[in-house]
């Protein structure tokens, strides 16, 4: 019998490949050709329409790397075809092994109305069923010749991610233009026979069921002549109607099948080509809608249904069409599928603040799900934020990639940093690309790990980044899926329908407590500086342009700049998704998103000053304004004062070599060698550094992953380092209170001042690199006398613990980790903080010494220095800044860190500028001041307790508030939350660990 199975597969394998495949087109005639190769960027859809090709033919070469080409194709249906199905096959040079990554076409018809995508699995446009014969075909297809860089050799570098470096030779050769007679009843045979010898291969060998399909289709295949597949294609199908109509077991796993194409805002594409690679999908979903009455598509980012309105308006009629039908659904809530770990509090709330309100402008439709297949990791602060804007479900299929340690659930509640749950689902067929195979459903099957209290599961299925979507070949697989013996039932189901079920049955799962950590992709928190770096600076300046703006607006009747902010929202918003802030796209995204942050830059930079102007007014008084939530220097929190200097700092040379700086808080001690060797905290008597081991020390390792150069560091990177102490310059500075250090190494060179101002606890570190490195990763250390079980980490609307230690696999695999702008080490009496103006990533590390103490050395990650995809990744100049605090408690990190990003801003006016809004507790951090997004005045507060305790607070407005409500993110009033007591100018508030408060105040 074994010897059957094994002649039987065979057989099918050959016959499909060889006979059948190919009669299901059986006819075909060649299209006229002709082309026209747009100059330089793409053209409006009009203006293609009308050039003027030139002819072309089948098997010439075409398009120049990221060209559009307008190819026009022409003929007549020949009059014997009359009463049957005919479909125009264009093959513009399609590898099939990969769905995306490569050219892509829509096509139109002449008066321009978009009719369906050309992908490698979708190379077909219906032209009738049936034709009467004799119709003339002219189409039209926008035609773009992307080049394959994730190929062949996905990790070589590759000049081709930018225009600027990818040449002009021609990349694709035309294939098959033609005219074709469709088979339907051979492409049903198709399908049956795929289903069901992929089924077969996945029972075990000795179950009755799989000889039963077995024998089936030995009977089917014996029924093909396959001199005249066409002819007998119906009596074989008729072998397989038994095996087919057989019922799936009451028990049987169920699969809810969403369509899907999981389109990356940009990665080894710019984002102009991603608002061409969307309307091609959303013109196929929305036929294939058309034609399978069962199908049901769901696309997230709201960025990109917008990208579809703003620029093919034809495929947006036909889209919106679709969503009122019920069957094209908006799905995640989230502006773009961001990265999670980076984006700061109130950038990862207007994620879902600006998505969900486009979906429920344009549709009425709000979404409860956050919807992040391929995010790389979860910051422990998602589930506060999912639950603020009105959403309860989070999906994604990425942590499936984990290295070290397999997830152990695939249905459960996540608990997030202040104990919010959100009912989470990571799809068991592990690919967020399923295209319904029987290896797949099987897979989904086996690998479920909520077997015995569950049995739902999700599958996200169709081709994505440019792959087109889901194809009329996986919606026939599921229809012979839906109810199959052997197999798991598979229903369209939208993703709501989905997580509604999965509740239903699953009430109380398992609960995963912290952050999601993906063991993979590390490495994405350092690379691309600038990128990184442009992202921190925009969530900061936006803060202040709202601030200013909101105390200007109510106290001078300044405009507040709504459609400017909410333009610049978006705008910094895009560029969080999960492959541009992580450093993983082409070198074109990270060119033009560099150019992109300097603009926003100077935007805000005028509305602040606009702002500031009209608040301080006409006069020479000397004003210090203050974004921080803090009171600085006597400023208080979102005012402006004049500031005086407090105190001195004297520098001195120190014995030895090197100097000395005192302010009589901190007394620092860098050598000849510009490293510090002490740094002691005066009024604790406590020393911050490890006994012989420096601070300040750059370390520089070779940086060569096995896979992923962007994207991973792998642990082997930390067996071989260089310690970078040899120093060209060790100068006092002209200031009286810093030294300037100045290393060259390799083909690079790094300036930094160290400085300790007057008044201040904190050293602050200034480092300028002029990177010239290539595969190689550069950290910052300072190891500290601290003995720390765990450390903290800022993350959203709060900070993260994770161990020093190593005592299994799952704290192992976190040798590379996120923080935002401090962490934090402390022994019960006294602790240190190093905080950050735009690094992410970093290592926190441990050892015992000779003498019984402990070293906690924490590294800050500078600059890596990949190859691919962005063969010059990082190559320049950056600057960086960091802190280091003795003697910090969490608040003091708190405060530190946001100091540290928001410096002061200097003018001179008439006089003090009170704050619009102030909280009386240290602990209770004002994240946004901003007028409400509807244009009504009302002033909008958001909040945090960001100490990890419970906080009662005061916060004190500087108008008069006529009312106030409890919102969220969304700025809609929660109805069962009652309203904090209103006291004349003073709101009482009562806050949990790290909870989340938006509070709109109205104004008389």
């Amino acid at each position: 019998m074994h010897d059957d199975r094994t002649l039987v597969e065979a057989r099918l394998a050959r016959v499909l490949d060889e006979r059948i495949r190919p009669a299901v087109y059986p006819e075909s005639v060649p299209l006229e050709v002709a082309v026209w190769h747009a100059p330089g960027e793409p053209v409006p859809v009009a203006e293609g329409l009308a050039a003027a090709p030139e002819p072309v033919g089948v098997g010439a070469r075409w398009g120049a790397p990221w060209g559009t080409s307008w190819f026009r194709v022409t003929g007549s249906v020949p009059e014997r075809w009359a009463g049957r199905t005919v479909e125009a096959v264009l093959d513009l040079g399609f590898d099939e092994n990969m769905p995306g990554f490569q050219c892509e076409g829509l096509v139109y018809r002449p008066d321009g109305t978009p009719v369906k995508g050309l992908n490698p699995r979708n190379q077909w446009v219906r032209i009738g069923a049936p034709v009467e014969g004799g119709e003339e075909v002219r189409l039209h297809i926008e035609a773009a010749s992307n080049p394959v860089i994730l190929g062949y050799h996905p990790f070589r570098p590759t000049p081709l991610g930018d225009k600027e470096t990818a040449g002009s030779a021609p990349q694709y050769t035309l294939a098959r233009m033609d005219l074709a007679v469709f088979d339907e009843t051979v492409w049903q045979l198709v399908a049956d026979l795929e289903v069901l010898g992929e089924l077969m291969a996945e029972l075990p060998v000795d179950a009755p069921r799989r000889w039963e399909i077995l024998r089936a289709v030995e009977r089917a295949l014996d029924a093909v002549d396959l001199q005249d597949v066409g002819g007998t294609a119906r009596r074989a199908r008729s072998c397989l109607a038994d095996v087919l109509a057989a019922p799936a077991a009451p028990s049987a796993h169920r699969i809810s099948a969403v369509g899907h194409a999981h389109i990356d805002s940009a990665w080894l594409w710019p984002l102009r080509e991603t608002v061409r690679k969307v309307a091609r999908t959303t013109a196929n979903m929305t036929a294939l809608l058309d034609d399978e009455p069962d199908f049901v598509f769901a696309m997230s980012q709201a960025q990109q249904w917008a990208w579809v309105k703003e620029h093919r308006p034809e495929v947006w009629a036909r889209v919106k069409k679709a969503v009122a039908d019920g069957r094209f659904v908006p799905a995640g809530g989230m502006w773009v599928e961001s990265d999670t770990n980076m984006p700061g509090s109130e950038a990862m709330a207007r994620q879902f603040v600006h998505g969900k309100r486009f979906f429920l402008d344009e549709f009425g439709i709000e979404n409860e799900e956050a919807w992040l297949p391929d995010t790389f990791g979860f910051a422990a602060g998602l589930p506060q934020i999912i639950k603020a804007a009105g959403s309860k479900y989070l999906l994604t299929q990425k942590i499936s990639w984990s290295r070290t340690n397999s997830f152990p659930h695939h249905t459960f509640r996540w608990e997030g940093l202040d104990g919010t749950r959100i009912f989470t689902h990571f799809p068991p067929v592990d690919t967020y690309n399923c295209s319904m195979k029987g290896a797949e459903i099987a897979h989904a099957v086996r690998n479920f790990k909520d077997k015995g209290v569950a049995r739902r599961s999700l599958a996200p299925t169709g081709w994505g980044d440019g792959g087109g979507g889901t194809t009329r070949e996986m919606v026939a697989r599921a229809a012979r899926l839906r109810n199959l013996e052997g197999s798991a039932t598979v229903t369209w189901e939208t993703p709501s329908a989905f997580f509604a079920k999965a509740e239903a049955e699953y009430p109380e799962p398992p609960v995963w407590v912290g952050e999601l950590y993906l063991e993979l992709h590390r490495a994405t928190l350092t690379s691309q500086a600038g990128t990184k770096q442009g992202n921190r600076r925009s969530e900061h300046l936006l803060r202040e342009a709202e601030l200013w703006a909101a105390t200007a607006a109510v106290r001078t009747g300044f405009p507040y700049p709504y459609e400017e902010l909410d333009r610049i929202w978006k705008t910094v918003l895009l560029h969080q998704f999960h492959d541009i802030l992580p450093g993983s796209s082409i070198a074109w995204v990270h060119r033009e998103a560099r150019a992109t942050y300097a603009r926003i830059a100077g935007e805000l930079d005028g509305i602040i000053g606009r702002a500031q102007r009209a608040l301080a007014g006409e006069g020479t008084v000397p004003l210090v304004f203050n974004s921080a939530p803090h009171t600085r220097a006597g400023v208080p929190a979102g005012g402006a004062r004049t500031a005086a200097a407090d105190g001195r700092t004297a520098l001195d040379a120190r014995p030895g070599g090197g100097y000395v700086l005192d302010n009589g808080l901190l007394r620092t001690e860098i050598d000849a060698r510009g490293l510090l060797v002490s740094v002691h905290d005066t009024e604790a008597d406590r020393e911050a550094l490890a006994p012989g081991r420096p601070g300040n020390l750059l370390q520089l390792h070779p940086d060569l992953p096995n896979m992923w150069d962007a994207w991973d560091v792998d642990a082997f990177y930390r067996n071989t380092v260089t310690d970078l102490t040899d120093a060209q310059e060790v100068t006092a500075g002209e200031d009286g209170a810093s030294v300037r250090v100045v290393r060259s190494f390799g083909a690079s060179r790094v300036t930094q001042v160290l400085s300790l101002a007057p008044g201040e606890r904190r050293l602050v570190v200034d480092t300028e690199v002029d990177w010239h490195e290539t595969e190689k990763f550069l950290k910052l250390a300072f190891p500290l006398d601290l003995h720390a079980e765990r450390y903290a980490s800022e993350t959203q609307f709060g900070h993260f613990f994770r161990p020093t230690h190593t005592n299994t696999s799952w704290e192992a695999a976190k040798f590379e980790a996120c923080n935002h702008r401090f962490v934090h080490l402390q022994e019960p009496d006294w602790g240190v903080a190093v905080v950050n103006d735009s690094t992410y990533g970093h290592d926190v590390t441990r050892t015992v010494r000779d003498d019984g103490g402990t070293t906690t050395t924490v590294r800050v990650s500078l600059l890596r220095a990949p190859r691919f995809p962005d063969p010059e990744t990082d190559q320049g100049v950056h600057r960086f800044r960091h802190a280091l605090v003795p003697g910090a408690a969490i608040g003091d990190a708190v405060r530190e860190g946001w100091r540290i990003n928001l410096p002061e801003r200097h003018l001179t006016g008439a006089g003090e500028v009170a704050p619009l809004v102030t909280a009386d507790r240290d602990a209770v951090v004002v994240t946004a001041v901003k007028l409400a997004d509807d244009g009504s005045g009302d002033v909008v507060v958001r909040f945090h307790e960001a100490h990890g305790a419970r906080a009662r607070a005061t916060l004190t407005t500087g108008f008069t508030a006529t009312g106030v409500e409890v919102t969220d993110l969304l700025e809609r009033p929660l109805a069962d939350t009652p309203a904090p007591p209103l006291d004349g100018d003073r709101i009482t508030v009562r806050l949990r660990p790290f909870q989340l408060m938006t509070l709109r105040l109205k104004r008389a």
